[in-house]
Order: C-alpha cells, then structure tokens, then sequence
C-alpha cells in the first residue's frame, strides 16, 4: 500500500483519509481540534458546494462544512491501493 499526502480540500467526494498534521498556527487551528481534526483521525468527503467551497466532510460521525480557506491547512495521509 502506498500513502500519499494530500491537503484535505483535495479529498474528492467518497474519498476517506486520515489527519496527518495542522499546519495553521491561528485561532483555526483550535476550531479545527475542536471537530475533531486530530491527528490518526479518519475523515470522508462527503459533498461539494455546487461552487466548490465549504467542502462536507464526515468527522467522526458528524457531517461538517469547513471552507477551502481553512481546509487546505489540513494535511492528510491519503491511502491508496497498489493496481494488481
């Protein structure tokens, strides 16, 4: 298996990755922790606005909206499968 590392507003919709690290050193940051955005943490994109932005995304167990403002500094260990 190979990881890949991805910010978490490239996640397309049916996606699943987990938290690798925050790179916001804001207030955001504190709000991100707060929804659960933690490091091993499992996340699903879920739905796009029909504009692209807020992105929902399922955190454990809720479905939540964050912009692509505040997503994008979110970095994620996406996993993908070899092709055999």
């Amino acid at each position: 298996m190979e990881t890949q590392q991805i910010s978490l507003n490239e996640l397309k919709v049916g996606q699943s990755a987990t938290v690798r690290q925050l790179l916001s050193d804001t207030s955001i940051r504190r709000r991100l922790q707060d929804i659960g955005l933690i490091e091993g943490t499992k996340v699903e994109c879920v739905q796009r606005s029909p504009a692209g932005d807020p992105i929902a995304f399922l955190i454990r167990g809720a479905v939540i909206a964050i912009r692509n403002e505040d997503s994008s500094s979110v970095i994620m260990n996406l996993v993908s499968k070899p092709c055999m």
